[in-house]
């Protein structure tokens, strides 16, 4: 029987998932990417890899969570919802990035249709904390990129990434070479490397530089750069935009453009969390 009270069942938003690790002080990882989700007007779904002590000064302590837990909550999560799009952060270890990505192909199998993947390949945190070992680096570049979609390295990770030394990537050019190298490499559709770090003959200006495999085609997006400290968890937020833009149905480009411009105001409008690298305003 219906009334006029009746509540009328409403239709789901697209469902994002995350596959990170968990930062008590809010701004990054697991947190972030679900504050992002909502912004954008998608359903958040997490599949926890870690769990970390920190603030927005730094990171007292870290615990992963065992592979086979990850696996189940990827088995759980993706065998009962429409998933449309997913991102990674921090994987922990090496062992854990080889139970994401079997967990993800398996989903995939099952499925029977391809589900946008965003690699935010996380080695070191805002306060410098190293996030990633050597054997995790290499399960990384094995395993888990050649599943990738789309992968966000800034530049010390895209250096990682191609065992180039430390600060090789010195200008825009070498940006554009080190995407074109990751795209080979490792068989990604698209690479977006993060200039955030680069200090250009404009001071005033962020460029990141996004190359599309299939296309042979470089775009550089240029941004205002806000003098701020609250920048924790940008790159965290910055894949979570991507893979919510990508589970609405925006093609890539637009996807990557959008991202970079929430993420851009999302710094602009931050406000002071503590007392070290405060978060952005995912609002």
């Amino acid at each position: 029987m219906t009334t006029k009270d009746s509540i009328q069942e409403q239709q789901a938003p697209p469902a994002v998932l995350t596959i990170a690790g968990s930062d008590s002080s809010g701004g990054a990882g697991i947190q972030a990417d679900l504050k992002t989700f909502m912004a954008h007007g998608t359903y958040g779904l997490s599949v926890i890899t870690a769990i970390t002590a920190q603030n927005t000064q730094t990171v007292h302590s870290a615990s992963r969570v065992s592979p086979n837990m990850v696996a189940q909550q990827m088995s759980a999560v993706m065998s009962d919802i429409d998933v449309r799009a997913a991102k990674t952060g921090m994987l922990a270890d090496a062992e854990v990035i080889e139970a994401v990505a079997t967990s993800w192909q398996s989903a995939l199998e099952i499925r029977g249709m391809a589900i946008p993947l965003v690699v935010d390949p996380v080695m070191v945190s805002t306060s410098g904390t190293q996030l990633l070992d050597a054997d995790a680096l290499t399960t990384l570049r094995e395993k888990l990129l050649p599943l990738a979609t789309i992968v966000t390295p800034n530049l010390r990770e895209a250096e990682a990434l191609l065992n180039m030394a430390p600060y090789a990537i010195d200008s825009v050019n070498a940006m554009r070479q080190a995407a074109l190298q990751i795209s080979t490499q490792f068989n990604v559709e698209v690479t977006i490397v993060k200039g955030g770090h680069l200090q250009l003959a404009d001071p005033g200006t962020v460029v990141d530089v996004v190359y599309e495999r299939a296309l042979d085609n470089f775009t550089q997006v240029s941004s205002a750069r806000i003098d701020s400290v609250n920048t924790h968890g940008t790159g965290c937020t910055l894949s979570a935009a991507i893979a919510a833009n990508l589970a609405k149905g925006l093609v890539i480009a637009d996807a990557v453009r959008n991202g970079i411009r929430y993420v851009n105001e999302a710094i602009q409008t931050s406000y002071k969390v503590g007392c070290g690298a405060g978060p952005v305003n995912h609002a």
